[in-house]
């Protein structure tokens, strides 16, 4: 399927590993531009393989001014953005009982306001491409998980700002849409998983739980949505929490 997404210049946050890497590489095989705004020097590999149209901005999102810094380094380059993929972030284990209220606060911080502030500082030229933004948030904003407090409330607070944001750019046509992942394969997950004394008992521990195949999702599944609710064939969804999670989230786990 042709997405029609020749040359459209893409902001990902986090576009340099796993889910991020996926939808960055996908970008690029459609004839997009991925602007993958990552500290990590993985990045430069799409930068290669798009031949040098992709670009690779080094550094993360812990201060307001990165966000802005890193969507004029976009315009100043390419002139134009069609699309903002918040992705970055991580688990970082911050809870009620194992946390204190400042580790709360910086959890809450570093996986959310990211989010915002691309969205914020993009807006002006989404606006006159009618663009699309995509948060990227997780099941256990549904679910829960348990001993996770600081990334719960940033990923809930993603999906209410999904919603929030659709309705209120309605009048400029730019369309948000969330996804949410349940369990996928990424490398922080595989280093999660290598901190039990036996990994492939707790991964088949988990996959058993997954109804759709028993098995993990593909960060490339993940990629798969993003990139389609970026393209002109989602052109009337907004507002959206889609789940890609091989029915784990809401279909019973026994079946």
């Amino acid at each position: 399927m042709n997405l029609k997404l020749q040359e459209q210049v893409i902001i990902i946050s986090g576009g340099a590993k796993g889910i991020g890497a996926a939808i960055s590489n996908m970008l690029i095989e459609e004839g997009a531009i991925p602007v993958i705004v990552d500290l990590s020097p993985e990045g430069g590999q799409f930068v290669e393989l798009s031949k040098g149209k992709a670009l690779h901005i080094q550094q993360r999102l812990t201060a307001e001014i990165h966000a802005k810094q890193a969507i004029d380094i976009a315009i100043e380059k390419f002139g134009k953005i069609y699309g903002v993929v918040n992705n970055a972030g991580a688990n970082d284990g911050i809870g009620l009982e194992n946390g204190t209220p400042a580790e709360f606060a910086n959890s809450v911080s570093k996986n959310l306001l990211h989010y915002y502030n691309l969205a914020h500082f993009a807006l002006p030229y989404l606006k006159t491409t009618k663009g699309s933004i995509v948060n990227i948030s997780s099941k256990t904003a549904i679910t829960g998980q348990g001993g996770t407090s600081g990334y719960v409330a940033a990923k809930g607070a993603q999906l209410a700002l999904t919603r929030e944001w659709a309705a209120e750019l309605l009048p400029y046509k730019i369309r948000v849409n969330a996804v949410v992942p349940a369990e996928v394969m990424t490398p922080l997950y595989k280093n999660w998983l290598e901190s039990f004394p036996n990994p492939e008992t707790k991964l088949k521990e988990i996959t058993d739980r997954i109804p759709l195949g028993k098995r993990m999702t593909q960060p490339e599944e993940i990629a798969a949505m993003v990139v389609f609710l970026l393209s002109e064939k989602a052109s009337h969804i907004t507002g959206q929490h889609l789940f890609v999670d091989g029915g784990y989230t809401h279909l019973d786990r026994a079946l």
